[in-house]
């Protein structure tokens, strides 16, 4: 009787907190991840843009659309990955604590490069990537940004892109953050500039972004906070034993210039010390031009490039124009993870995934 009575107590608190719990939506995969570790044990947050999709323009489902209208709390990277969701933030989820992590404190943000052409990195950033992915705190960086973590005041007076279509990548040419460099701006007269917005290939943001999504659920679930904490921690850890693994099986790879399809890796290459020399579109929307072509051929010949990587959804017929006749060998990278299972391992996977790619080729 006394064990049915110590069950029952039990069963009544688990309860308790899972019913305390906030309902939470995350706009990609890799945000997706963090969240789930920090929430795992607790609940599972929802995933607005589903696996292989297009962040940057995206026809949600009715239960996608559902998550968003029902969220308490909603992680996304902000209006520079995802413009077309800011619409759907202020009709669907008004109500909700929407928390843009490329804005949030901790952050290092880094702007475009310009042109086909990439300058050299100075190492020593990856020095400091590698001192934070050992649970240096998101203080310890140098270039951060000075947003406030909720700042999704600032763009409510953006235009609603709700009902861009996921599949027509010609047709996304005009997001701001995305031209076509080699005639400086797109079909809209969008400049290619201003943040970069794949900030979560920088490993030292993942772990800041552990501890902002932790702080957050724990403002709403108060009586769940240690948890949340603790699982932040111990995703912070996960992503220094990434590191440690990518970084060793990366090293011969360091000194060796590559190509990418789009300009979509300068975190990664800030964090584990790469030398991409140069991107075959700037914009996974925009279609390069036969000058910009021309000038990668000319980058491959010239630093005689190793390996130049395509994307899985995007035209493979371009990487076999710029290897066309060069010694190069290719692979493919995907910044997204489209073919990794979501959830709370996700993003050391995606580490782990991105790293094999490169260091296979």
């Amino acid at each position: 009787m006394r064990n049915a009575v110590a069950a029952a107590v039990l069963l009544a608190a688990t309860g308790a907190a899972w019913a305390e719990v906030p309902k939470v939506a995350a706009d990609i995969t890799p945000v997706h991840g963090l969240v789930a570790r920090v929430m795992q044990g607790m609940g599972a947050p929802a995933l607005v843009v589903r696996p292989g999709a297009s962040p940057h323009g995206y026809s949600m489902r009715p239960s996608e659309a559902r998550a968003l209208d029902q969220a308490d709390v909603v992680f996304w990277m902000g209006g520079g990955l995802t413009t077309w969701l800011e619409g759907p933030l202020e009709e669907l989820a008004g109500d909700a604590h929407r928390v843009a992590l490329l804005e949030s404190t901790g952050t290092l943000v880094l702007p475009f490069r310009e042109g086909a052409r990439f300058e050299a990195h100075d190492h020593g950033d990856h020095e400091a990537q590698e001192d934070h992915a050992n649970h240096d705190g998101p203080e310890e960086h140098e270039d951060h940004t000075g947003h406030d973590d909720h700042g999704h005041e600032d763009h409510e007076e953006h235009d609603d892109h709700a009902g861009h279509d996921d599949h027509d990548h010609e047709e996304h040419a005009a997001h701001e953050d995305h031209g076509d460099h080699d005639d400086h701006a797109d079909a809209d007269g969008h400049d290619h500039q201003g943040a970069d917005p794949h900030a979560w290939l920088l490993p030292g943001n993942a772990q800041a972004w552990l501890d902002v999504i932790a702080k957050e659920l724990a403002e709403h679930d108060p009586d769940n906070a240690a948890t949340y904490v603790a699982n932040a921690e111990a995703g912070k850890q996960e992503i220094a034993e990434a590191v440690a693994s990518v970084s060793a099986a990366l090293e011969p790879f360091q000194d060796k210039p590559f190509i990418v399809f789009h300009d979509a890796y300068q975190y990664f290459e800030r964090g584990f010390g790469l030398s991409a020399v140069g991107a075959i579109t700037l914009s996974d929307a925009a279609k390069p031009s036969p000058a910009r072509i021309a000038e990668i051929r000319d980058v491959v010949a010239a630093r005689k490039v190793a390996c130049v990587f395509s994307e899985p959804q995007f035209n493979p017929g371009l990487v076999a124009t710029v290897l066309d006749g060069t010694g190069a060998g290719t692979a493919v990278l995907d910044p997204l993870g489209a073919g990794l299972e979501p959830g709370p391992q996700f993003y050391p996977a995606l580490l782990q995934d991105i790293g094999a790619a490169i260091a296979g080729c």
